[in-house]
């Protein structure tokens, strides 16, 4: 723990003005992000007698080493910094909403010539109409399935239409007549998009002008004695009824808005949302987050609204934001919500009527969640900070490794070989530490040797960075300084960039280190560690056939129980790291197939590449062309072509490519066999599926 006092900065030194501040750790990592509207009165907070903080903002100014601030000129600016600087940063301190899944919008694309209806998740495209997020897929198609029959937009995806179009015969809805058919031509281009233009129409909430319509014209159907078309257009009212029933009127006056309700206690907070398009309730999310920090009602809200609306592909900003609380000061987030929209936006706490009623519904659901939330991670707390605790007794460690790093080796019969570094910070995956390694210093198959080179090249990282920020106690000398000469050869040691805060650095040093394997991974490990002068990192090694944990200079390996929640966690991030490193082989096996001789052209790009295989039609044809016939390609001049017909000349034909899913040799457009280019004259395995996949590591 860091004494605060030792980098509390001069009063003088910070300025009385809007600004943006962040606060490090000893490893230069940022902690926490805040905005200020006077950074001098903020950060005095922070460096008051610790007795008066509260405890969670204790641990954050104890465990930082410096703090730094950016000047900005407005409230709002300071806003858009800090948002964008909890993206990059990824602070541990910060509050952060865990959101558990990708909510699902109905879509309609309308930039396209037949416009489609269908299910969207992610980034949102210009020209497309969106209408949700809604809690369920399902609950989607449901409400599509229903208006079909009255608005029978295409559904259906590109292939289906281009094959409908090219044989002549619509796809099974056109048939039961829950799609007009435009593949077919049953209905123009035209006919089509304003059937779209009725559907989102409704989706808008426009609903009572188009169902008295609908009623108008089954009148005159039936007094005209047209009763077959009367009770089709009956039982197109009762499907848009039975569809409007799914998302009954909550609102009156078609309004949209967005509702936030925030339950919270001492230690963490439960965010519930509803959104109101068209009076109607089109769907709802959740966010759960720590309190890390002593934070108010109105600053959850505030980083709730962050997280909606800040993403370029986040929500879009409704007319009317309603809350339990307003940010203090309320000014610079109504501005920023009103610049996200384009025009202005009101942000309010409803007082009376059905908004206040609908809000309490809203506050209900968000106390529930939470209750919920609290039953299920009270289980998954204990049982974590368990296992980190039966970890340590069992390594005998000073303290529960709240970071550890898992490493992998993985090839097929000695090729490709790869390696993963999988990260659990307490006792939990972080995916956007995970790292991915090709073996450079060898060739060939060697678990132990490839262990201790990827160990080496992560570690020298991590000590660049030490060394670079000048972060060595009082004697200690730069680890690296004491390898052996073959050990200090530069590996695959990027440049590091000048800002050192984020996350994805390896300047961040683990507690334990865990190497799938036993006792000669555990040596190699060990070894590579100590070349590097690094005494201060655990290592163990987990061997996969008896479950045993392997320690370095130990002829008998410590068994846990079978039971043991140590044991289990050592597992997980066991197969994490394997699950890792086998996918990262088997993505750049495929792509050794994909690969061309062209590849091998100097200064040949992928843009002339693509050019000259689609003049040709394939390579092969390509390496019996003549000079003058490559110069025919628009970009290829002589001196070019003379390149690309000795590079071609001297590769000698490559072996018949293999498919990895059938074991079948694939070929080309011309029927001949395709091949793989960088192994020459070298046989592919066409082994069964099920053989290869068991000769993987």
């Amino acid at each position: 723990m860091a004494d605060p006092s030792s980098y509390r900065p001069r009063p003088g030194e910070i300025p009385d003005s809007p600004g943006v501040y962040r606060f490090r750790d000893e490893h230069r990592r940022v902690i926490y992000v805040g905005k200020a509207k006077s950074l001098r009165q903020r950060l005095a907070n922070y460096f008051q007698d610790l007795a008066n903080l509260h405890p969670r903002t204790r641990t954050m100014v104890t465990t930082a080493a410096s703090v730094e601030w950016t000047v900005v000129s407005t409230e709002v600016e300071a806003l858009q910094l800090e948002y964008s600087w909890i993206k990059e940063y990824d602070p541990r301190f910060n509050v952060k909403y865990r959101d558990d899944k990708s909510y699902p919008y109905l879509a309609v694309t309308m930039n396209e010539q037949f416009p489609r209806v269908q299910v969207m998740r992610g980034h949102k495209k210009k020209g497309v109409r969106y209408f949700g997020p809604y809690g369920h897929a399902w609950a989607i198609r449901d409400t599509v399935d229903l208006l079909l029959r009255v608005f029978p937009v295409r559904t259906c995806s590109a292939g289906v239409f281009k094959n409908a179009a090219r044989t002549g015969r619509p796809c099974l809805l056109g048939y039961i007549g829950k799609c007009s058919a435009p593949c077919v031509e049953r209905v123009s281009a035209e006919e089509h998009r304003e059937l779209a233009e009725e559907f989102c129409d409704f989706m808008a909430g426009r609903t009572g002008t188009y169902l008295r319509r609908l009623e108008k014209r089954m009148t005159e159907a039936a007094e005209e004695m047209e009763y077959e078309r009367a009770a089709r257009l009956r039982d197109d009212i009762e499907a848009l009824k039975k569809a409007m029933e799914k998302n009954a009127v909550v609102l009156a006056d078609a309004t949209d808005a967005d509702l936030i309700a925030v339950a919270e206690d001492e230690l963490e907070a439960a965010v519930q949302i509803f959104h109101v398009r068209g009076g109607r309730v089109r769907g709802q999310r959740g966010w759960v987050t720590d309190k890390v920090e002593e934070i108010t009602t109105g600053a959850l809200v505030e980083h709730a609204l962050q997280q909606l609306y800040g993403e370029e592909t986040g929500d879009a900003v409704p007319k009317e934001v309603l809350v339990p609380a307003l940010p203090d000061p309320v000014e610079p987030v109504q501005q920023w919500l009103t610049g996200r929209r384009g025009s202005a936006v009101s942000l309010r706490i409803p007082q009376r009527g059905d908004k206040r009623a609908l809000m309490e519904t809203v506050q209900r659901n968000a106390q529930q969640a939470l209750a919920l939330h609290k039953t299920k991670r009270a289980s998954d707390l204990t049982t974590r900070s368990r296992a980190l605790e039966e970890i340590a007794d069992a390594l005998e460690l000073d303290s529960a490794p709240l970071r550890i790093e898992c490493y992998d080796i993985s090839h097929l019969q000695g090729d490709d070989v790869v390696a993963s570094m999988v990260v659990f910070e307490d006792g939990l995956a972080r995916k956007s530490e995970y790292r991915r390694f090709q073996i450079k210093g060898f060739r060939g198959q060697d678990d132990v040797r490839s262990m201790h080179e990827v160990i080496t090249r992560r570690f020298r990282r991590y000590l660049a960075e030490k060394e670079r920020t000048g972060e060595w106690a009082d004697g200690e000398e730069p680890g690296h300084a004491q390898q052996p000469a073959d050990a200090r050869q530069p590996v695959d040691v990027p440049a590091l960039k000048d800002d050192d805060g984020r996350p994805k650095r390896f300047a961040y040093p683990p507690q334990l280190v865990v190497v799938d394997g036993g006792q000669p991974q555990v040596a190699a490990a060990r070894r590579a560690l100590d070349e590097l002068g690094i005494d201060d990192i655990a290592v163990c090694g987990l061997a996969k056939r008896l479950e045993e944990v392997w320690l370095p200079g130990e002829d008998d390996p410590v068994v846990l129980p079978r039971t043991s929640e140590g044991l289990y966690l050592l597992q997980r991030v066991r197969d994490e790291a394997h699950r890792f490193a086998i996918t990262y082989q088997r993505t750049k096996r495929a792509k050794r197939f994909r690969s061309s001789p062209l590849d091998d052209v100097p200064g040949l790009g992928e843009t002339r590449k693509q050019a000259l295989i689609k003049h040709f039609g394939s390579v092969k044809k390509l390496r019996s062309a003549t000079i003058d016939q490559i110069c025919e390609v628009p970009g290829i001049g002589r001196k070019t072509a003379e390149t690309i017909a000795a590079a071609l000349a001297q590769a000698a034909p490559a072996a018949p490519a293999v498919n990895t899913a059938t074991g079948e040799i694939m070929e080309d457009e011309d029927g001949a066999p395709e091949t793989t280019a960088d192994a020459p004259g070298e046989p592919v395995s066409a082994g069964a599926p099920e053989e290869r996949r068991g000769q993987e590591r």
